[in-house]
């Protein structure tokens, strides 16, 4: 299988090379020639564990990288809480799809844990002689999420970006304590889309340079594909529950900003997953919800600082390869929209390309009262405690489920609670102690629920990263780091 760029079907590329570039060379992102059948009939999709679910589905969107069974197994196998690495939960009339049981308590793991040993096998593949300087901006969890995967690894080393001030307390602990001495964390002054922003515009300046660049972004295809094996995994568990008929359709929620885990869910629908309506929930910053309703993707608006920081994000990078699937392939019209997005501020697209998104595709948004009061009805209704991001995607369903057509639902949730302690104890009125790392001990003692091990051992590390940056120093910043030869 082709991979092609997004934005011109010239730039072509095998799922290894694709993996190990990250991003196209021309700013568009790699998508591939046909999104291919998954080949899982009920029996099938039923008989596999969720380690052979994975392989099988990556098998099928990444060939030519070797080695994806094994890849999966050293992933995964003794990093997760329990046995079950996305547990699907029955909540109130709907069911909650747990993704944060992973190292870092986040669903970036479930990508991350994963990705370094598919950039190995990758640069395998393609005979790569040079190491791999993987670049990643993050609005809270893929950052750690991707140090916590690459560190130590061979041949790769790791840059992690993130907003100065815009994560929380926790989400920076886990970061700047990391250890590893193949890995830099870097805070900017700024928002996420100005750490993003950086981070393109650095692979842009490195294209042909001695140094190969890749990303933990879901930008990259390798971060990408295994978000879509969870999808499977879900429905494989609504099906042994009896919840739901074989081929009967289900709907997902999902809490996104950069729209990659909404994304997987189409793609997951496109291999022949009975997906319904993939419904996108949006907290404050709701330009994705915007664009779902009026056809306009417009960036120039105020940006909000929400109780949901990893949806703080004003370009959602993974929509161009949504307007790529839905527009057929049509990469002339959407280099012309990324054109207009870049110089503009805005694009807006074709009615019927429009159309067409929105008889996939359901939207909503709430802000943080709202959210936090689903935390507070669903904590006291059901004993079950959601996250801020979790929270914003419940909301959107309870308003979404009285005009929906009555299918079972499922709710992403993306994140422990425990990494949004303070917005955690807000939501249920409870007095915020001035420490995050208090909070989360308060919001244990209050509620029960276990605080995830590497989260609580977070307060006794040593800070281990300080770099404070404007944005536009990203690119001097990268350049000399990658002269080092090594970062301790």
């Amino acid at each position: 299988m082709q991979y092609f760029s997004t934005r011109s079907k010239t730039e072509t590329a095998a799922a290894a090379e694709a993996i190990l570039q990250g991003l196209a060379p021309d700013g568009g992102l790699y998508v591939p020639a046909a999104i291919p059948d998954a080949q899982l009939d009920d029996a099938a999709l039923l008989s596999l564990d969720q380690y052979a679910l994975t392989a099988h589905i990556l098998k099928k969107l990444l060939p030519g990288v070797p080695n994806i069974a094994a890849s999966v197994e050293a992933g995964y196998r003794g990093k997760f809480e329990g046995e079950d690495l996305t547990p699907t939960v029955p909540v109130q009339n709907a069911h909650v799809l747990e993704l944060y049981h992973g190292p870092t308590s986040a669903f970036k793991d479930m990508a991350l844990c994963l990705l370094p040993y598919l950039v190995a096998e990758s640069g395998k593949a393609v005979g790569q002689k040079e190491d791999v300087l993987v670049l990643t901006a993050t609005s809270g969890d893929t950052g750690k999420a991707a140090l916590a995967g690459f560190a130590n690894a061979p041949h790769t080393r790791v840059m992690v970006f993130y907003p100065d001030g815009g994560v929380s307390e926790v989400q920076r602990a886990q970061m700047v304590t990391q250890e590893g001495d193949n890995v830099c964390v870097a805070a900017v002054k700024g928002n996420f889309d100005d750490a993003q922003r950086g981070v393109k515009e650095v692979f842009s300046a490195f294209k042909g340079t001695h140094v190969r660049l890749s990303s933990a972004n879901s930008i990259n295809i390798g971060r990408l594909a295994p978000q879509v094996a969870y999808y499977f995994k879900a429905y494989a568990d609504l099906r042994r529950q009896g919840t739901v008929k074989a081929g009967e359709q289900v709907d997902f929620v999902v809490p996104t900003g950069n729209f990659g885990n909404i994304l997987a869910g189409y793609i997951a629908k496109k291999m022949g997953l009975p997906v319904g309506t993939l419904v996108c929930a949006s907290n404050e910053n709701d330009v994705l919800t915007e664009f779902l309703q009026t056809g306009v993707y417009d960036r120039r608006r105020t940006f909000h600082k929400t109780a949901s920081p990893s949806m703080d994000i004003l370009v959602s990078s993974n929509l161009e390869r949504l307007l790529y699937f839905a527009s057929d392939g049509d990469d002339a019209l959407v280099a012309s929209l990324m054109k207009d997005l870049s110089e503009k501020g805005f694009y807006k697209v074709p009615d019927a390309l429009l159309q067409k998104i929105q008889s996939e595709f359901a939207c909503g948004k709430a802000d943080d009262a709202q959210a936090f009061d689903a935390i507070r009805r669903v904590w006291e209704e059901e004993q079950y405690l959601m996250d801020p991001h979790t929270a914003v995607a419940w909301r959107v369903y309870e308003d979404y489920r009285k005009k929906s057509e009555g299918r079972r639902a499922v709710i992403l949730s993306t994140a422990s609670p425990y990494k949004f302690a303070p917005a955690m104890l807000t939501a249920l009125h409870i007095e915020v102690p001035e420490s995050g790392f208090r909070a989360m001990e308060l919001l244990h003692e209050r509620t029960g629920v276990p605080v995830p091990a590497g989260l609580a051992s977070l307060k006794e590390k040593a800070v281990r990263h300080k770099d404070v940056i404007d944005p536009k120093a990203m690119l001097s910043y990268v350049e000399e780091k990658s002269l080092q030869e090594s970062w301790r």
